[in-house]
C-alpha cells in the first residue's frame, strides 16, 4: 500500500466540495484550525458554487478535483461536506498524475466513493471529519485527524459491546460508509475485503435497508473472507410501522454469525459526535476481548 507523505508546517491543504454545495463562510472554523496547526488553507473553485443541492455541476465539481490532485504544491484534499454526488465525478477523473504523487484524501460519508475507488490503486487516504461542523466534534476527531496528517504515533481503544466476537486479527483497514458501499458493489470502485479489516458505519437508515444492504455485502462473497470487522456509529435509524424486530447493530451481529473472525462494536467513528479518524490502508492489529477492544497500526 502507498502511503501519502505526511505534512509539515507550511504545507498547502486544498478544500473542495465533491457532492453539496458549501460556501465559504461556513467553512471558517475548518479554515482557523488548519491556521491553527500552521497549514495553509487553499479554497476550491467548487465552494460556493450552486447546482440545486450540488456544489456545482458535475464537471465543475470534477475539475477542482482535478486540479487539486495534479497541483504538486498541493499535500491533502480535504473535503467540505458528504451528502450525495461524488459518485458522479469518479469517472471523470484522471487519476495517473495522483497515482505517481499520491495525497492525502480526507473525508467520510459519500466521501467513500473516493476512498474505495483509490483504494484499488493501492493508496491510502483518511476517514475523517469533513470541514463543514468541524466545531461541533469531539477534541479526539481532530486530534486524531492532526496526528494522522502529521506522521504522530496514534492507536485506539474503545468499549466492549455484548455482541463483539472475541479474538485477535491483522490486516489491512477498509470501507466506510455502509449505504456508499453497497451502492459500489459491481463496479470498479468496489473494494475487495478478502484477508482484510472491514470498518463500517451508516446514518439515517430503515432498519431493513441495513439488513438488505448487510445481505448484499454477504451475497457478494465480501463477509466471508474477512479477517475482521469493526463497526462505528449506526445513528439515528428508522423503522417502519410494523417493527422490523432488531436494531442496526443486531442486523449486522446476525449477518455475520457464521463466521469465525473477531467483531468489535462501539468504534467511535461515523455520524457521531466522537468521529475519529482512520488511516483505511494501512495495516492494523484488531484485538477483541470481554474488557474492550484495541486497534492498533502495525509499523509500515
Amino acid at each position: 500500500m502507498n502511503l501519502p507523505d505526511y505534512l509539515s508546517k507550511n504545507d498547502k491543504v486544498a478544500i473542495i466540495a465533491t457532492a453539496r454545495k458549501a460556501n465559504k463562510e461556513d467553512l471558517k472554523p475548518a479554515i482557523e484550525l488548519l491556521e491553527k496547526w500552521e497549514l495553509q488553507p487553499v479554497i476550491g473553485s467548487s465552494i460556493g458554487l450552486e447546482k440545486h443541492q450540488f456544489a456545482g455541476s458535475d464537471k465543475q465539481r470534477a475539475k477542482d478535483l482535478q486540479q487539486q490532485l495534479n497541483d504538486p504544491e498541493i499535500k491533502a484534499i480535504w473535503c467540505a461536506k458528504g451528502g450525495y454526488g461524488t459518485v458522479r465525478i469518479l469517472d471523470r477523473i484522471d487519476f495517473s498524475v495522483f497515482k505517481k504523487n499520491p495525497k492525502w484524501i480526507i473525508g467520510y460519508s459519500d466521501v467513500t466513493a473516493l476512498h474505495s475507488h483509490i483504494n484499488n490503486f493501492e493508496i491510502a487516504s483518511l476517514h475523517a471529519q469533513m470541514c463543514l461542523g468541524v466545531a461541533t466534534k469531539s477534541e479526539a476527531s481532530r486530534e486524531t485527524l492532526r496526528k494522522i496528517l502529521f506522521g504522530e504515533e496514534l492507536n485506539y481503544q474503545f468499549p466492549s459491546s455484548k455482541m463483539n466476537k472475541t479474538g485477535t486479527a491483522e490486516g489491512e483497514l477498509v470501507g466506510g460508509n455502509l449505504s456508499v458501499l453497497y451502492s459500489l458493489c459491481g463496479s470498479n470502485s468496489a473494494i475487495n475485503t478478502q484477508g482484510k479489516i472491514l470498518f463500517i458505519e451508516d446514518l439515517d437508515e430503515y432498519l431493513y435497508h441495513i439488513d438488505r444492504m448487510m445481505q448484499n455485502l454477504k451475497r457478494n462473497g465480501m463477509l466471508e473472507h474477512l479477517a475482521g470487522l469493526v463497526i462505528g456509529g449506526m445513528s439515528d435509524m428508522n423503522d417502519n410501522t410494523i417493527p422490523f424486530g432488531k436494531t442496526a447493530e443486531e442486523i449486522i451481529a446476525e449477518t455475520v454469525a457464521e463466521y469465525d473472525y473477531p467483531i468489535a462494536f462501539n468504534f467511535p467513528a461515523g455520524h457521531i459526535e466522537d468521529n475519529q479518524a482512520l488511516i483505511f490502508g494501512r495495516n492494523i492489529k484488531l484485538k477483541v476481548t470481554d474488557r474492550g477492544s484495541k486497534l492498533n497500526y502495525l509499523k509500515d
